[in-house]
């Protein structure tokens, strides 16, 4: 999957005006916070983790990370990111454009609260200059991912 595919999965949620395309790369969190202008807490980077036999992602601040206690309490296993090749082969995004749309079913979806005070955030939409603007409310809504406490934030 890639933009193309996002911007059919966004439309049919009547969010595709809200891609935003950028001439440079928005493949990390400083990248996409300095391509918008934005402070980095605000972009919502999609993390992929193989935890014992299914696949998940979880978004988060970008300036969150997975708090391994909190991950083994709620998963039962220790956080383990997707390889590269893994990530690609399992969710159709490239790494730099991981997002939490259009994803196999197969794959469970969890919002951390790290981004939940935002009126706006920013995840990648698919491609490593494509980033969408949403609130996190909607992200919920048209995604079906699950709250949960998840991270600590770094400064």
């Amino acid at each position: 999957m890639g933009v193309a595919e996002v911007e059919i999965f966004l439309q049919n949620n009547k969010l595709k005006q809200r891609i935003i395309l950028l001439e440079e790369s928005s493949a990390t969190v400083t990248l996409a916070a300095k391509a918008l202008g934005v402070d980095a807490e605000r972009i919502a980077k999609t993390l992929a983790f193989s935890a014992k036999d299914k696949s998940i992602v979880i978004v988060a601040s970008g300036i969150a990370k997975i708090d391994n206690k909190k991950f083994k309490a709620i998963f039962n296993t220790k956080a383990k990111m997707m390889s590269y090749e893994e990530t690609f082969e399992r969710t159709g995004h490239p790494v730099g454009g991981v997002c939490p749309f259009g994803l196999p079913e197969e794959i469970e979806i969890y919002i951390d609260e790290s981004i939940m005070h935002f009126d706006t955030i920013y995840p990648a939409a698919g491609g490593s200059n494509a980033i969408v603007k949403m609130t996190p409310n909607e992200l919920i809504s048209i995604t079906k991912g699950k709250c949960i406490d998840v991270c600590k934030i770094t400064t």
